[in-house]
């Protein structure tokens, strides 16, 4: 199974392969980047009230993936793996949470280690790594709390690619 957390950071560019780890996320189609905050706000507060009694159990780190051109309107998954994605959809308020997967392939890896507000940067450093064809699907696994200092976050960027 795909480590989303292994314990030594990502060189830039290292070759992975993505298994189709089980999911359970929050789903916002269409999205800008000026809303992505309010959208981890949002989600990872319905996703913690399902973590929070029981309806849900994690069984890895919080993640994002981002599907389509960031620059303009994408789609926005937030969640986190689980031992079976949920079959139907669940309630959180406001929001569903839906089961899914993780995408299954080859990727290329990069640690970001620090604040969120640099993390375009170290995906035009990823995207630029020599041969990289890139699927249009970025995926964030995030290693540490959100409220911890903003110099020792870490973020794993995985970016699948063509073959």
């Amino acid at each position: 199974m795909t480590d989303l957390a292994p314990p030594e950071p990502h060189e830039r560019g290292a070759r992975v392969e993505l298994d189709p780890v089980p999911l359970a996320v929050v789903r916002r189609d269409g999205v800008v980047l000026d809303d992505v905050r309010d959208l981890f706000d949002e989600g990872y507060a319905a996703l913690g009230r399902l973590l929070g009694d029981g309806t849900l159990v994690p069984v890895g780190p919080a993640l994002a993936i981002y599907r389509g051109d960031v620059t303009a309107r994408f789609d926005l998954e937030l969640g986190f793996p689980v031992a079976e994605a949920p079959g139907a959809r669940i309630r959180a308020g406001d929001l569903e949470v839906v089961g899914t997967t993780l995408p299954a392939g080859p990727a290329l890896a990069a640690t970001h280690l620090g604040a969120y507000d640099d993390l375009g940067d170290a995906w035009a450093r990823l995207a630029d790594t020599p041969g990289a064809s890139h699927t249009n699907t970025w995926i964030e696994v995030y290693g540490v709390d959100p409220s911890s200092d903003p110099d020792h976050l870490r973020t794993d960027l995985l970016m699948p690619v063509r073959d």
